[in-house]
């Protein structure tokens, strides 16, 4: 692998007018700004493209390719600059964490998901290279956290995107700079598009007794009796959640925690397959990332579903996981490491990763 040509950003040099910044090999990037003052990155390849937020969470907020757009249905129609995690909400990739992660349970005091969500970044950075899928890009960001008496870190995510396929590459490192330990929590929300017809195909288990169905809720959400009947029989029955069938509504969400076999290399598999045979997927390491949910939300408002969004511990607070024994710990200067990889996949890959997930 080669990668000997980097950019830093500057954040003032991005305008409402959508300017070329860069080219390399079929990859082509440009900056813009939103009206709400959040600025963006374009980065085409040769089959789609992502936008992605350098400044804003480092998140991807939307994402195309094949001709489909691979990012949830929300309210939202262009990023905002609030860093309150339900006023900016819509993206499709999240990095939730890093000093609590989930929804605050009595006794937590951290906001919704922790602060890196909508975390505002110091710096940003591209950096060009060849591997052996050809060319490829990769955005990096700092985000420093220091809150006097408790917390000191750094978050380093770096996003890489190859000029030919539609899959998207994550790694992240979170780095404790503080002289005692630190706790960690940390989930990454990908947030794909339902679609009607798909069945979800994965390396995890359908064994009740390895699968965790939420039945209590945050207060803002108000499940009917039928919806809380539906959640009750898929604690008996998890793989009737399966199939993504028209007209079949997630309201308010369904969350489930699942256990993972994983393939020889120790990554762990999920998929949505389209009807035409294409298909969204999600690739994990069980051992960096132990647990995790498959989150999905079919309403009026919102369509989304989380193939699997993995992570350090469940989705219930820090006090809850912390109780559980989930909450991580990282020694004085010391880090924590993980990687993903998800986007989408054309028919081809998309037969191969089957039969990968099958073998498993």
């Amino acid at each position: 692998m080669k990668s000997n040509t980097m950019i830093n950003l500057n954040a003032v040099e991005f305008c409402r007018a959508e300017t070329s910044l860069a080219e390399h090999g079929a990859i082509k990037i440009s900056t813009l700004r939103y009206a709400s003052g959040v600025a963006a990155l374009r980065i085409t390849n040769k089959i789609g493209e992502i936008i992605f937020l350098p400044y804003h969470g480092q998140q991807i907020w939307d994402a195309n390719f094949y001709g489909r757009r691979l990012t949830m249905r929300s309210m939202f129609d262009d990023p905002t600059s609030s860093t309150d995690y339900l006023s900016n909400y819509g993206a499709f990739l999240l990095h939730c964490g890093a000093t609590a992660m989930g929804n605050p349970g009595p006794g937590d005091t951290h906001p919704l998901h922790g602060e890196l969500p909508n975390a505002i970044y110091q710096s940003a950075e591209l950096s060009f290279g060849q591997d052996e899928q050809g060319a490829f890009v990769e955005v990096s960001g700092r985000y420093r956290h220091t809150v006097a008496f408790t917390h000191n870190y750094v978050a380093t995510p770096r996003i890489r995107m190859n000029e030919n396929n539609g899959r998207i590459g994550m790694n992240l490192e979170v780095k404790n700079l503080k002289a005692t330990p630190m706790d960690v929590m940390y989930l990454a929300h990908v947030n794909f598009k339902p679609v009607d017809g798909a069945k979800l195909i994965d390396t995890a288990s359908d064994d009740p007794s390895k699968v965790n169905v939420r039945d209590k809720f945050p207060e803002f959400f108000k499940p009917t009796v039928e919806y809380l009947g539906f959640i009750k029989s898929l604690q008996k029955n998890p793989e009737l959640h399966r199939e993504m069938t028209t007209g079949k509504t997630f309201d308010p969400e369904l969350v489930m925690g699942l256990t993972f076999n994983f393939d020889a290399q120790g990554w762990a598999h999920s998929m949505q397959a389209l009807p035409d045979g294409t298909a969204d997927f999600i690739s994990h390491r069980p051992s960096e990332l132990p647990r995790g949910v498959r989150w999905i939300t079919r309403t009026a408002n919102q369509d989304a579903i989380g193939i699997y969004l993995p992570a350090t511990a469940e989705a219930n607070g820090y006090t809850a996981e912390k109780a559980k024994g989930n909450v991580l710990s990282i020694e004085a200067g010391g880090s924590f490491k993980c990687a993903l990889e998800f986007g989408a996949l054309d028919v081809k890959d998309a037969a191969q990763m089957k039969s990968l997930i099958e073998q498993v």
